[in-house]
């Protein structure tokens, strides 16, 4: 087996390290899931620097989202596995795994209360403070300066979208997963939330899986992409590779 380039079956912990340290960061090896007799992915394999945005592209019902799903084990593979950071998933706790590899969702799930009892809510489920500062400062990377006492039930879509990012910076993520994170807004909400979401991967230089449906949206978001039919990966490769931008 093979770790950005590596072979892994004799490194060291201290090689892992090492390796993880110059910015290889996730992994995906053959992984593989299926549902009685319908195969939702197979075989799929890629791997990420630091830092590095993958789009996951493909028609409706080709497995992107399924795929997705694998990365932070909220669907278990039937085979294949994950490394983070030289580490194979199988071996971490689900609540540390998912704090390490954050998820925004197609649409913001948000908890009833204030726009801060959500930013608060990660840190709270392993008994951390976030101090009002911490949530004012995230609240600020994303766009919504002063909005730490709304009431989440009246915010706009594209806010709450915001808030949801937000929710997952405060983990402090090494690896953030995007499920189709523009397609429920309009237009003007949807490039603005789009904008904003790729300045703070980018400031915070996170690794990055976007799925989208929309191939001007993987052109403007990733360097690499990964084109998916039928649960397998048809083309991969850099974004000019694969779309021809």
């Amino acid at each position: 087996m093979t770790y950005c380039g590596n072979r892994v079956d004799s490194l060291t912990i201290g090689d892992l390290t090492a390796m993880s340290q110059s910015g290889c960061v996730l992994r995906a090896e053959n992984l593989g899931r299926s549902v009685g007799e319908v195969v939702l992915v197979r075989d799929v394999s890629f791997e990420l620097r630091r830092a590095e945005i993958l789009a996951v592209v493909g028609p409706s019902g080709s497995g992107k989202s399924s795929l997705l799903r694998l990365l932070n084990r909220l669907d278990e593979p039937k085979s294949g596995t994950v490394y983070l950071e030289g580490v194979d998933y199988r071996t971490m706790a689900p609540r540390e795994l998912r704090r390490k590899v954050g998820m925004v969702i197609q649409r913001a799930f948000l908890f009833p209360g204030t726009v801060a009892d959500n930013v608060r809510f990660g840190p709270e489920q392993r008994g951390e403070v976030l101090g009002s500062q911490r949530v004012d400062e995230l609240l600020r990377q994303v766009g919504l300066t002063d909005y730490a006492q709304r009431d989440v039930s009246n915010l706009s879509g594209g806010e709450a979208q915001r808030v949801s990012l937000a929710r997952a910076l405060a983990n402090d993520p090494t690896v953030l997963l995007l499920d189709e994170p523009t397609s429920a807004l309009d237009e003007a909400s949807k490039l603005t939330v789009e904008s904003l979401i790729l300045s703070v991967v980018r400031q915070a230089q996170l690794t990055c899986v976007i799925v989208t449906h929309d191939r001007q949206q993987a052109q403007r978001f990733a360097e690499r992409v990964l084109m998916l039919d039928h649960g397998s990966v048809t083309k991969s490769g850099t974004v000019r590779e694969v779309l021809g931008a």
